[in-house]
């Protein structure tokens, strides 16, 4: 069979989850759907939460 094209080669993430910031309930929330989600082996879910996680905004200077 041929194609067009040659196939695209995704990148695997090999840095660390990232980790809910302190004080903030949507960090805290994602934090808690995560670890469920993980016990239940939803690992689609555990990516969603880790995407979420990275992308939500904070204040700067806010750790």
């Amino acid at each position: 069979m041929t194609y067009a094209q040659p196939p695209v080669e995704l990148p695997l993430r090999t840095d660390p989850e990232p980790e809910p910031m302190a004080g903030c309930g949507v960090c805290a929330a994602l934090g808690g759907q995560r670890r469920e989600a993980r016990l239940l082996s939803d690992h689609s879910t555990v990516s969603d939460c880790n995407v979420e996680l990275r992308n939500h905004p904070h204040p700067e200077g806010a750790a």
